[in-house]
């Protein structure tokens, strides 16, 4: 690999979150039964005219302002034949010369640097139906066709060959997905095919400008998977060329269960699919007006709320990372810094238990019973001594289940913090006498052992005790003795 340069370009495919389809008025859901979800427009039917979806229109316009692209304002459809099995009309309605956005980028950081990779175009089209095969029919004489995905919206996003790595591909990947998610056009769920991507990989002396021969892979909708076929890829294309031999174009399929890429089919060019536009719709116009309405109803983006968090609220690049891995996380953790005025706190406990408990559950943030305003007020009950931070602990476990405020759950099981110093005396007093041995060690210098004796007094007031008192007054006393 020392002689070669990886040259990368990626084409993601992202489901729209539309109610509806793209040329009609089906609603597709995800897991129904077999052709259920359509009609006689995404069946193919004979006399039936495709009538296109506005909210799509929306979407695709709203991911390029996202992505610093030209909205294309003139732009139209067209019908790119070829056989689809899993298409009853035989084509499919796409976008190819004027596709609705152009010459946009995605920034992005890669060990610890920021990169910036061009993009081609946005543009609009049906999705394909579903093929079952042999494996599932259970007869390999035999395939079904399940049409109920068949002209579900999906947006395309095409980058320029300006990626070079694995590594990167995968970077890049995810900061597209990002985006989706945050300004809500896609749910982005690769395990239901929502997102897919197909790298082109190609390879070329280093140092030469002159792309070399590519390949595609298609389909793969799962970043572990995107990065072993890119890589078994590259290493495939370089033991070609080490070898004398030159690489075929083509369209490749990924084996997980083999670990290589296999031949789908030759890789066609533009002119093999026989495009032309589509005469049953008419060209699309988007206006600046409806840009503008559009524009102002954009989120702050996921690489712009990293940079606010990091600098407003003094936190490290990797919590930064991790607090806006979703909107929803990073919407949680903005009103909670906000509300307690301790953002450090709010993030070690929403990094920590939190996320503990809704892995638990099996939920998402936006789905819990705790709110920023109990954490704020958990944060506010471990500052002003009420509880400790291991009574806290519980407390929250308690707001996870309940939906109950942490002072609510405090007062109804009497969980307040015991800092009558008196009180506190007395129960280090009888934890000496009743532990000698480490009360001893204490006294000849083996400071380790208070943590036995703290835990005894703790364990004695059922957490409850100040930690802090409680060390104080143990040190008094068995320095005095």
């Amino acid at each position: 690999m020392d002689k070669y340069e990886i040259v990368i370009g990626l084409e993601i495919h992202a489901e729209l979150c539309t109610e509806s389809k793209l040329f009609c008025n089906c609603a597709y859901t995800f897991g129904a039964s077999a052709n259920d979800c359509t009609c006689p427009i995404c069946l193919g039917m004979p006399g039936t005219l495709p009538v296109i979806n506005k909210r799509a229109l929306e979407y695709a316009i709203r991911a390029g302002l996202a992505m610093n692209c030209d909205i294309t304002t003139y732009s139209k459809f067209d019908r790119k034949n070829y056989f689809y099995p899993d298409l009853p009309k035989n084509y499919q309605i796409s976008q190819y010369d004027l596709p609705l956005c152009k010459n946009g980028e995605i920034t992005f950081e890669l060990d610890g640097e920021l990169r910036t990779v061009a993009l081609r175009r946005i543009h609009l089209e049906e999705d394909a139906g579903k093929s079952i095969h042999a494996e599932v029919t259970g007869d390999p004489t035999r395939s079904f066709m399940d049409f109920n995905r068949a002209g579900v919206p999906l947006m395309e996003i095409v980058s320029e060959p300006e990626i070079h790595s694995p590594e990167e591909a995968i970077a890049y990947c995810r900061a597209v997905k990002e985006i989706l998610e945050y300004i809500e056009v896609s749910d982005c769920n690769m395990e239901e095919g929502s997102l897919r991507c197909e790298p082109n990989i190609s390879l070329r002396p280093k140092g030469s400008k002159e792309l070399g021969t590519r390949t595609e892979i298609k389909n793969k909708n799962s970043f572990q998977e995107l990065m072993d076929a890119m890589q078994y890829e590259v290493k495939r294309q370089a033991r070609i060329l080490d070898s004398g031999g030159e690489v075929v174009q083509e369209t490749l399929l990924f084996d997980a269960n083999t670990g290589k890429t296999v031949a789908m089919r030759g890789k066609e060019e533009a002119d093999d699919y026989r495009y032309f536009p589509e005469p049953d719709l008419v060209h699309v116009q988007i206006d600046d007006e409806w840009i503008d309405e559009i524009q102002p109803s954009l989120p702050e983006l996921p690489a712009e709320r990293r940079t606010r968090f990091i600098q407003n609220y003094d936190i490290s690049s990797e919590n930064a990372e991790f607090l806006t891995t979703t909107r929803q996380i990073a919407d949680f953790f903005d009103e909670a810094a906000h509300l307690s005025k301790e953002p450090s706190i709010c993030a070690n406990w929403i990094m920590g238990d939190l996320s503990r408990l809704l892995n638990t559950a099996e939920i998402e943030i936006q789905d819990s019973k705790v709110t920023p305003a109990h954490l704020s007020e958990l944060i506010q009950l471990i500052k002003n001594n009420t509880i400790s931070g291991k009574i806290a602990k519980s407390v929250l476990d308690d707001a996870f289940d309940t939906g109950k405020m942490p002072k609510q759950i405090v007062e109804d099981k009497g969980l307040s913090q015991i800092t009558d110093t008196s009180e506190i005396e007395a129960i280090v007093l009888q934890v000496i006498e009743d532990n000698p041995g480490p009360a001893q060690d204490v006294r000849d210098g083996t400071k380790k052992a208070i943590g036995f004796l703290v835990g005894q007094v703790m364990k004695a007031t059922q957490g409850k005790a100040n930690p802090q008192l409680v060390n104080q007054i143990l040190n008094r006393e068995l320095s005095t003795e």
